[in-house]
Parts: structure tokens; C-alpha cells; sequence
């Protein structure tokens, strides 16, 4: 019985680590280039791999890491002049987080003007 228990618990881990998300990961790093280069396995329920891109003056703080899918659409929701958050689920999706954050900001922008769009043509 023992043994039955051991081989499924293997088994179990096994199949768990194939199925892990990678996300590049770096606290605070002021390149994409340098923050790129170490990666996470993101250890369940985390689901999401998280970029925050934060900018006063010239300085940029890059922040990726591993998240749950809620929090990073939450803070990704949040609209800020100087932080951007962008939010993947594939493997080592965030590699880019200028151009994610840009791309989230446009798909944030596009329901809003087709809402002012919409509100003009029915008045």
C-alpha cells in the first residue's frame, strides 16, 4: 500500500512540474535586458506571469514575477500615468514588458473609445 502511495505521489509531482508556468522575474531592475535574465517557475495556484513598469522622470523601475490571475488584471485595470502592469499566461510571456504594458494600455483605451463613440452617434 505504501509503495502504491509513493509511486502515485511521484507521479503527481511529476506531472505537476510539466504543467508549471515560467515567467522571467526580477525586483526592481531598471532594463529589460537585465531583468530578463532570471526566470521563476511559478508554483501553483500562482497562474500568471506579472509586469509592472513604473516611471517618474527618467528612472523605470521594472517588477516581474509570478501572480494570481485576479490580483495582476486587478492592478492592471488601475489607470496610472506612471506605472504600467501587463498580464500573460504562457510560458516566459513577459520577456518584452514595454511593449506588453503598451499593448495593455491600448486594449484598456479600445472599449473606452468605442464607448464615447457609441454615446455621440446615439444622442
Amino acid at each position: 500500500m505504501n509503495t502504491v502511495l509513493t509511486v502515485l505521489l511521484l507521479l503527481s509531482l511529476a506531472v505537476t512540474s510539466g504543467v508549471s508556468l515560467q515567467c522571467y522575474s526580477c525586483v526592481s531592475t531598471t532594463t529589460n535586458d537585465l531583468c530578463n535574465a532570471n526566470t521563476q517557475v511559478c508554483q501553483a495556484p500562482l497562474n500568471t506571469c506579472m509586469t509592472t513598469v513604473a516611471t517618474s522622470g527618467a528612472i523605470t523601475a521594472i517588477v516581474k514575477t509570478c501572480s494570481y490571475n485576479t490580483t495582476c488584471n486587478a492592478a492592471a485595470t488601475v489607470v496610472s500615468t506612471n506605472i504600467k502592469v501587463s498580464c500573460c499566461q504562457t510560458n516566459l510571456c513577459n520577456v518584452n514588458g514595454s511593449t506588453a504594458t503598451r499593448l495593455s494600455a491600448l486594449l484598456l483605451a479600445l472599449p473606452i473609445g468605442l464607448l464615447f463613440i457609441v454615446s455621440r452617434n446615439a444622442s
